[in-house]
């Protein structure tokens, strides 16, 4: 199985957000990944016990500006949203840069940003700008040159050499499957350190995919979309490094909220719904009350 080779693994409390994270990549389970739109899910995601989240950029954009998945948020709005994250949890996360908003200067630029927001890993991905959800029709593609000229970029940007950087392809939906492959494999030689194929379609295509492309692997889960739903387990199996559950607790709460909403506005009553919300001292505990009261009493002036 290929190994991540561009900076050393430290899992010191002095390491790097990115030679953190590889520490996480070089066990021999692969590593899971919630989604997180929020620094509140992303607390809730560290609480649960996950060792590392994953900034999603479709959740920022549904949450955030109440959008689909189609290139309308900004790089700012993104970083400024992953910036909240990395302040609210002190564990390594990837952030999806989508095609880096740009061509390879854009790019180059929205690597700084983000590394400047404190992130361990990014996402840099081959579609046309404005670019679309991966289990969307109507996708495109940038040429494959364009797409290493753009992936260049984003590794000679790194200022931490132990900065992960993912490279997706959409070319499975556009191009089929050995342009998938060809795809998958320029990245990896080009340097990247996680190759991820977006929206297999087949179980057969997701069980191929690892022993194809000489490169650690990312599957994402999306529940309702292209490809077939499995387990971390048997994603590990397969042999894929990283798995991504990127919009679950999102549309989970998503729907908590609205069926709450739809409740309260029948009844006008929230006391039906308390069984099914955080207690006060729990909701008071998650966003760091008690931390932010002995701050309080320690600089409180008599």
């Amino acid at each position: 199985m290929a190994r991540l080779t561009a900076g050393p693994a430290d899992g010191s409390p002095g390491a790097t957000p990115g030679r953190r994270l590889r520490v996480l990549l070089d066990r021999p389970e692969p590593l899971v990944l919630p989604g997180c739109s929020d620094a509140l899910t992303a607390r809730l995601a560290v609480a649960a016990g996950f060792e590392a989240v994953y900034a999603t950029g479709a959740g920022i954009a549904n949450t955030l500006l109440g959008v689909p998945d189609v290139g309308l948020t900004t790089m700012t709005e993104l970083v400024d949203q992953v910036a909240r994250i990395a302040a609210a949890v002190n564990v390594p996360i990837v952030a999806d840069l989508d095609t880096g908003f740009g061509n390879a200067i854009n790019a180059r630029r929205a690597v700084t940003e983000f590394e400047r927001a404190g992130v361990a890993g990014i996402q840099i991905e081959d579609q046309v700008f404005p670019k679309r959800c991966g289990h969307f029709g109507g996708k495109e593609i940038i040429p494959l040159a364009e797409m290493l000229a753009k992936l260049q970029a984003v590794l000679e940007a790194r200022r931490d050499p132990a900065l992960v950087v993912i490279a997706r392809t959409d070319a499975l939906a556009t191009d089929g499957f050995d342009a998938a492959i060809e795809r998958g494999r320029a990245f990896a030689e080009a340097g990247a350190d996680i190759v991820f194929i977006e929206a297999p379609v087949l179980l057969d295509e997701l069980k191929a995919l690892p022993g194809r492309v000489p490169a650690p692997l990312l599957a994402n889960m999306v529940e309702g979309g292209r490809t077939p739903l499995l387990g971390a387990d048997e994603l590990g199996a397969m042999g894929y490094r990283i798995v991504l559950f990127a919009n679950t607790a999102m549309r989970v709460g998503a729907r908590a909220m609205r069926d709450a909403l739809t409740e309260l506005r029948a009844t006008g009553d929230s006391r039906p719904l308390q069984d099914r919300m955080l207690n006060w001292e729990d909701r008071q505990a998650l966003v760091g009350l008690p931390e932010i009261e002995a701050l309080e009493a320690r600089y409180r002036v008599d």
